[in-house]
């Protein structure tokens, strides 16, 4: 895996998920490789989604103080797209073309705008390849 990669909200939130011990694991290998190699990226949404779901949704919530320390270690780190006009702008128009929801597009907007050849998800459809980038599912 030597081209940079996109990591959506769904594959980070598995590095938590204690009853997927399959889906965890490979979680936590695409999250180190991305740490480690400096090729993966996520976007400013992946690091607001991870961080609602974590206090909300996760079986034992993370409470500020985790929260912060995950914030610092794995999302900074990793987290190298920003809001912009023509990011939204791109989304709108793949939403518009591709017919995903406007959310999914700008997580395949940010992974474009990245320069990113795959994108990591489990939500969108595996295989796609759309402008130069693949969209794959790492638990298949």
């Amino acid at each position: 895996m030597s081209a940079k990669f996109f990591i959506d909200t769904n594959i980070i939130v598995y590095t938590f998920d204690l009853r997927s011990p399959e889906k965890k694991r490979r979680a936590m290998e695409l999250l180190q490789t991305a740490l480690d190699s400096g090729r993966g990226l996520i976007s400013y949404q992946v690091v607001q989604e991870f961080l609602n779901v974590s206090s909300r949704k996760f079986d034992k919530p993370l409470g500020a103080r985790d929260q912060l320390e995950y914030l610092d270690r794995v999302l900074s780190p990793l987290c190298d797209i920003f809001p912009s006009s023509a990011l939204y702008r791109r989304a709108i128009t793949l939403a518009d073309r591709l017919r995903y929801s406007f959310y999914d597009s700008l997580i395949i907007a940010a992974a474009l705008e990245a320069n990113c050849k795959i994108l990591y998800s489990e939500d969108l459809q595996n295989g796609q390849k759309i402008e130069g980038l693949t969209i794959e599912n790492p638990f298949k």
